[in-house]
Parts: structure tokens; C-alpha cells; sequence
């Protein structure tokens, strides 16, 4: 499969190198150019190029950069990108550590419905809830115990079932959760976030988490400080 992956941060570039290890092209972009790109592309054989190439020329593409700079992203990133391409966004809103306020996610806006908006192409949420090592280092085969679990929430089926087959591949238990207006169940303060549960225990942790956000994931009027010293 072709996926491109637009960010080669912690979690672009652990998937960078996972996903070429199951023999999938990956075509990676980053804010710097694809110059920039080159050792990780001499590691994992992966092609660095555009952002908008990876948008274009992924069957999946994956979006993978702080939530505010989405913002920055190119008005036209998306456009002629069919609906039958699954676009993932795996980011997290910071706003006390790195974002700083978006004014409709702090109104209750689901924080990958905010993206969605944002670059006009409908959007998968999933690999948002772990930390990028344990991507790297921990799937195991499928039933095997102890797997971790991954929770994927969106509005399209067909789209949410192609990502469901590529957390499976990469050693993680799919859960279907809902659709993308519930995906604020799998958001930073969650049950699920930055826990290593198995299917059981996603599942739980989705049904038992509220909408409130938790002053830690709140904007302050002096937001945004950084992670060492949150504001």
C-alpha cells in the first residue's frame, strides 16, 4: 500500500519505520523539506517529498504534526484528494504545553473534527493515545496475550476499516470508537490516553470517559508555556 506520512516527528517517524518494515511505500514529508528527510529516507528506504506529494500520493495518509500547526498547513493540501483515501490524524491538542488556545476545541469541539475542518478532507483519529515508543517496540501477533489495543473513531466505515487493517499489521488490537464526534473518548485526560490496555480494556476506558477537558488540557490566558512548564 501506498501511505504518505506528513510530519517525521516521534510518531511520523516511528511509523515511518514500521510501516516500511511490512513492505508498505511510505512517502514522508516534514515543515523543512524533503532535503531534510534524507537519513531517515537512507534508513527505512522510505521516499521523502512534499507535503502535498505524501497527500497525493498516498492511498493512506497520515497527519502528524502539533495540533496548532495544522493551521499552517497549505489551504489546497487536500484538494482532488478523493473521499475513498483515508486520511489519519493521530495529533493532540496541548494547549498549556505547545498550542496555546483554539478557541473552538476549548468550546467542545472534538479535537480531529477541528482538523478535519481545518484541512477539508474527512479524517480518521487513531495513534493518538500512545506513546511513540511503544508503537515502535511493542505490537505483538495478533492474539497474543497482552496485545495492546488502539482505539480508531470516525464517520467513515470504509475508511476506518482500512486503518483498522494497519494498526492490526503493526502488532496493535483495533476498537472500533464511534464516530469522529466521539472521539474526544480517546483525547488527552481520557480513561485511554497513554494507557497500554488490552481490546477489554480500551473498550471500557472509552465508555467510561467525559467530555469535560481537565484544566491539565485547558488553555489559560497565559497559555501556551511548554511541556517542562506548562501554562
Amino acid at each position: 500500500m501506498k501511505i504518505g506520512i506528513i510530519g517525521a516527528g516521534q510518531i511520523g517517524g516511528t511509523l515511518t519505520r514500521r510501516l516500511r518494515k511490512l513492505g508498505h511505500e511510505v512517502f514522508v514529508a516534514n515543515s523543512r523539506g524533503p532535503e531534510t528527510l534524507a537519513d531517515l529516507g537512507h534508513e527505512t528506504g522510505a521516499t521523502p517529498v512534499s507535503a502535498k506529494e505524501a497527500a497525493h500520493r498516498g492511498e493512506v495518509v497520515i497527519v502528524t504534526i502539533p495540533e496548532a500547526r495544522v493551521r499552517d498547513l497549505p489551504e489546497d493540501l487536500f484538494e482532488g484528494v478523493g473521499d475513498n483515501v483515508a486520511v489519519v490524524d493521530t495529533g493532540n491538542y496541548y494547549p498549556r504545553q505547545r498550542d496555546g488556545k483554539i478557541d473552538e476545541i476549548e468550546e467542545g469541539m472534538p479535537e480531529s473534527r477541528w482538523v478535519e475542518r481545518q484541512i477539508g478532507h474527512p479524517v480518521v483519529k487513531a495513534f493518538n493515545n500512545i506513546y511513540a515508543r511503544h508503537l515502535l517496540e511493542r505490537g505483538k501477533p495478533a492474539g497474543a496475550q497482552g496485545r495492546i489495543a488502539l482505539p480508531v473513531a470516525a464517520d467513515d466505515p470504509a475508511a476506518k476499516e482500512v486503518v483498522m487493517d494497519l494498526i492490526d499489521q503493526l502488532g496493535f488490537d483495533p476498537v472500533d470508537a464511534g464516530s469522529l464526534d466521539e472521539s474526544w473518548r480517546q483525547q488527552p485526560g481520557s480513561p485511554v490516553y497513554a494507557e497500554d490496555f488490552d481490546k477489554r480494556g480500551v473498550v471500557e476506558g472509552l465508555a467510561e470517559a467525559t467530555p469535560e477537558r481537565l484544566p491539565d488540557f485547558s488553555a489559560t490566558p497565559d497559555s501556551p508555556g511548554s511541556f517542562e512548564d506548562p501554562a
